[in-house]
């Protein structure tokens, strides 16, 4: 069993609950809010509750993976390669002070990296190197992520880009799209601009299809921006606005709509800006991985979700998803924590990018560690020793096993069937089930003398006894 933080977590946010019966399909289902929860109580209620429980994910103990160098982390898993993009910048001579550009890293086990020297990009007079973009203009190229699109949108290549860009005739700047068929050689020919939005950091793009569009998540720069003429003052552009468009290879129209503003629990602790927000959409939910800013010195990362793609919400304790590290490590004064994790065995692995300094100062190093959480496992429905039930609201079974992930090692989950008024199917009930006293994040509940199976099709819901037991997900097998 993971260890959660040590503190308890309600819902941020109150949203429309969802149409019953829900059509669930084959999508596993989350508790990191109450969309799929009709009721859930505690079977001795006057000492104990069924509460929801937040879990951050563990920092390596081989961190920092890559040293030096590194400013924001993209990564995925292509066959047996881990394949990593990470920013990064020289202010090496009074002429090049800011220069951006994409370097390359790759690794066999995700955990020992190498930096090949690509002889692909000039960078500081050189190109014995792995830095494989400067933009479209060749001068700067940052804010980078890999993007997860479907075949349709890929135009033939196998990795699409989007990044920040500068340096290049009026007009021609801001949010950009390419493409490559290594991840290496990046075709200039089709780069595009998504947005001229002079927006300084990671604006994440992904794609949903519940809408059927690309969303961006991004900064205001249009309209909050130091220079502008005729502007009382420039306003405060660090919070995270959304933009969205059909095409992601043609410009798009509109200006960014603000979505998340530093809120009263912030501000207690002294935060009031977002340095950005790093997305994906996943089970139909779009995850954020938000970067809190306190200006002008820590940056860690928080988590933020939502249902429809446009409307977040995030945990009201505001616990910190990859935090800081202690004072004097390599990761003690800025945590970027990117939204496309990777799933190897039961874990999802997240890769981040640290800074053993604050944002005010130049004198930090950048480096790249990895964090990891079990699969599905942001947060979980935790039943205290006495027993809870988590009774869902109606839904469409799809037919097949239902399975669970759930960590029962230090007590029991079983699950009963019931119908839209809670009168129990016959053959499905507790007494029917058996007993789950382990760890696993596929287990596959079973009733003596009966297969789920035979209710395809049927409006119902499950009911799950906890005991002393966390439960992360549930969903139909495929």
């Amino acid at each position: 069993m993971r260890r959660a933080l040590p503190f308890l977590v309600g819902f941020a946010a109150f949203a429309a609950p969802p149409k019953e019966p829900v059509e669930i399909g084959r999508t596993p289902q989350f508790f990191i809010d109450d969309h799929i929860v009709d009721n859930r109580w505690a079977l001795k209620p006057k000492r104990e509750e069924v509460v929801r429980v937040f879990h951050a994910p563990k920092k390596h103990e081989r961190n920092p993976l890559i040293v030096g160098g590194c400013g924001y982390a993209s990564a995925v898993r292509d066959g047996g390669t881990f394949k990593l993009w990470y920013q990064t910048n020289t202010r090496s001579t009074d002429e090049d002070k800011n220069a951006y550009g994409i370097a390359y890293a790759e690794s066999k086990d995700g955990l020992t990296w190498t930096r090949p020297k690509l002889g692909v990009t000039e960078w500081q007079g050189s190109k014995d190197n792995n830095v494989v973009w400067r933009g479209h203009a060749d001068s700067r190229a940052s804010g980078q992520q890999i993007l997860d699109l479907p075949e349709s949108a890929r135009r033939g290549f196998r990795y699409v880009m989007a990044y920040h860009t500068s340096g290049g005739k009026r007009g021609e700047n801001g949010i950009h799209v390419v493409g490559s068929h290594d991840g290496i050689h990046w075709d200039k020919a089709s780069d595009s601009q998504v947005l001229e939005l002079s927006s300084d950091t990671v604006n994440s793009i992904v794609f949903d299809p519940a809408r059927g569009e690309y969303a961006m998540f991004c900064r205001a720069k249009d309209r909050y921006l130091a220079g502008q003429e005729g502007m009382l003052d420039t306003g405060e552009s660090r919070r995270i606005s959304r933009i969205a468009g059909r095409d992601l290879w043609s410009k798009w129209e509109g200006s960014p709509q603000s979505i998340l503003i530093p809120d009263e629990l912030d501000l207690e602790r002294g935060f009031n800006r977002f340095y950005g927000m790093t997305a994906r959409v996943h089970a139909g939910i779009t995850f954020g991985f938000v970067w809190s800013f306190k200006l002008n010195t820590d940056i860690w990362t928080e988590l933020a979700w939502s249902r429809d793609g446009a409307s977040f919400a995030r945990l009201p304790a505001r616990p910190r998803l990859i935090d800081l590290g202690p004072a004097g490590a390599w990761d003690d004064g800025m945590v970027f924590g990117s939204a496309d994790w990777i799933e190897v065995g039961d874990d999802w692995w997240m890769y981040y990018a640290g800074w053993d300094g604050p944002h005010e100062t130049r004198e930090r190093k950048g480096s790249i560690g990895l964090a990891t959480l079990r699969k599905e496992g942001f947060v979980s429905l935790h039943g205290p020793r006495g027993g809870g039930v988590v009774a869902t609201r109606t839904l469409t079974w799809p037919g097949g096993d239902l399975v669970v992930n759930a960590d029962a090692s230090k007590g029991e989950l079983k699950v009963r069937v019931s119908d839209e008024r809670r009168k129990i199917v016959p053959g499905f009930d507790y007494a029917d089930c058996e007993t789950f006293a382990a760890d696993s994040t596929a287990h596959a509940v079973k009733w003596r003398g009966a297969s789920l199976d035979s209710l395809r099709g049927t409006v119902l819901r499950f009911e799950f006894q906890l005991r002393d037991a966390d439960l992360y997900t549930f969903r139909a097998a495929q």
